[in-house]
């Protein structure tokens, strides 16, 4: 049976389903979660035939992940989750697309739902102190609180809130030796709020500093997607937009489609002055990558470009025409190790 409370936080109505033909659902959940290789088959089977693609997250510390699919679907497998003792409460996030942002639907196990390094860390015991978004503003405006951005340095160049710190991490699991030498500066900021798109990085994160000595810590609940969607735009203290890691690349206030497109050279996020830019060709190259790319690379990338162009005009769909569907990371850590 479905949890009503569960049901109850922002499910979408029926006149904003009927709008767009996809709903996105970003969800999270830290719970203790027996057996999950025994729910993963019958989680993932529920999921193909409801139409769902994306990617599940499952760990004995919770679930995360991102799906999308019509709604029916999308409630169906919200419906399974409530199912499982202790998810009656997972927090979810809706926006909405005329596309299906995924091309296959995953649902994976690993040690941490979101991973820092640190799997020992028990959210429910320790985590920091949820802020709502009508009182984040009045948070971070503080003299004596440090805003940290917990996601990594690529996202917060796409958008920040004003006056966050950057950590300068490449992934998550860099945070912790950031945080550590955070605390053993000199001087200690007094208080911490801490943000991330969905909730799920900051919420670890501020277990992991209340850990190591920080005692008043806050988080934003929901994360920028909660924030962007409650916030009326004229009294938003958020700067830009919100990468998220789907075909849309970016969200704005509301949650509609930002203006960031992904580079298939490099994965970066490009706003509209870098496609201004006489180093950016479509599908080849763009301001952060021009200098780097061989002459192989390009004409890889442009025989590539002409093929998505073919396969549009015979109206077929082609399985590299969207490099947003390739986790910015996982193209990173490949280069590096190179």
């Amino acid at each position: 049976m479905t949890n009503p409370s569960a049901e109850s936080t922002n499910a979408p109505t029926a006149l904003e389903v009927e709008v767009k033909d996809f709903t996105v659902a970003a969800l999270y959940h830290f719970a203790k979660i027996e057996d999950p290789e025994q729910k993963q088959t019958p989680l993932l089977n529920l999921c193909r035939a409801e139409g769902i693609t994306g990617t599940l997250i499952l760990a004995e510390e919770g679930i995360n992940g991102t799906i999308d699919g019509p709604q029916k679907g999308i409630d169906a497998i919200l419906a399974l989750l409530h199912s499982w003792p202790g998810v009656d409460a997972i927090e979810v996030k809706y926006s909405y697309s005329d596309t299906q942002n995924f091309s296959r639907m995953k649902v994976k196990i690993k040690d941490e739902i979101v991973t820092m390094g640190k799997p020992y860390i028990d959210s429910n015991d320790n985590a920091g102190t949820y802020v709502d978004p009508a009182e984040w503003n009045e948070i971070i405006s503080r003299d004596d609180v440090l805003v940290i951005d917990t996601r990594n340095s690529f996202e917060f160049g796409v958008g920040r809130f004003k006056n966050a710190v950057d950590p300068v991490t490449q992934t998550f699991r860099e945070f912790p030796d950031w945080a550590d030498q955070l605390a053993s500066a000199p001087e200690k900021p007094k208080a911490l709020a801490m943000y991330c798109t969905g909730g799920i990085r900051c919420e670890k994160a501020t277990v992991y500093m209340k850990d190591i000595g920080f005692e008043e810590v806050y988080h934003l609940k929901g994360g920028i997607l909660k924030y962007l969607e409650e916030m009326p735009e004229e009294e938003s203290l958020w700067e830009d937009e919100c990468f998220v890691f789907d075909h849309r690349v970016s969200l704005k206030h509301g949650l509609v489609e930002g203006d960031y497109m992904l580079c298939y050279g490099c994965q970066n996020p490009i706003s509209p002055a870098d496609r201004e830019s006489p180093m950016y060709e479509p599908g080849v190259s763009c301001p952060h990558c021009d200098d780097s790319l061989s002459n192989e690379d390009r004409a890889r990338f442009r025989e590539r470009q002409l093929q998505i162009r073919l396969s549009k005009e015979r109206g077929e769909s082609h399985l590299k025409d969207n490099a947003s569907t390739r986790p910015y990371n996982k193209r990173r850590k490949k280069k590096k190790q190179a």
